[in-house]
């Protein structure tokens, strides 16, 4: 696999975490799920989840093993976020390496090929999983209402740069097709 085909998501969610539904895994077989944190869970500067997102992780906990697993420092702040959720986590990961995604997945007891790593960035998330054998998902970024119309700069440019290099990400959003079985 080529470093370009590894900045390639197998699904582009088109909206937020929270459009990820039971329906999804299912259709692509999927037993587990490592979460970036910022920006995929919770904008950049909360603390906890919101209600909306305890209510999804409820709705995804029957049919998948949940791990968070961050780059973000602050085990303060991941913990917390973790304990809102009651789910496990990881911080300081160092994505795009694979190490602790694989830790993740070891802990879920389950092969790299049936989790799928959900991020809301190319060069860390998307860049991690794919190297790792994961199945990628990229979600649109969590942010504060007042931040929504406030630019993603390093986002953006990861998107422009991967588009550049060839990566397609347009045609492979999520479409449940009741005949399509592929992946």
């Amino acid at each position: 696999m080529s470093w370009v085909s590894n900045l390639q998501p197998d699904l582009i969610l088109g909206g937020p975490i929270l459009s990820l539904t039971q329906d999804i895994l299912k259709h692509y077989q999927l037993k587990g799920l490592v979460l970036d944190v910022d920006e995929t869970l919770v904008p950049l500067k909360a603390s906890q989840a919101s209600e909306d997102l305890m209510q999804w992780v409820e709705q995804i906990r029957p049919v998948a093993s949940l791990w968070l697993v961050s780059n973000n420092l602050s085990e303060n702040r991941i913990g917390k976020i973790a304990n809102s959720l009651n789910l496990p986590y990881m911080f300081g990961a160092g994505k795009p390496s694979r190490r602790k995604l694989k830790k993740a997945a070891e802990a879920m007891n389950l092969p790299v090929e049936q989790v799928a790593m959900v991020g809301d960035r190319l060069f860390t998330d998307v860049l991690a999983g794919n190297r790792l054998g994961m199945f990628t998902i990229l979600v649109e970024p969590m942010v504060d209402a007042p931040m929504a119309a406030v630019s993603h700069p390093i986002r953006d440019f990861e998107v422009w740069f991967s588009e550049i290099l060839g990566v397609s990400l347009t045609g492979k959003q999520q479409n449940l097709n009741k005949n399509d079985k592929s992946r």
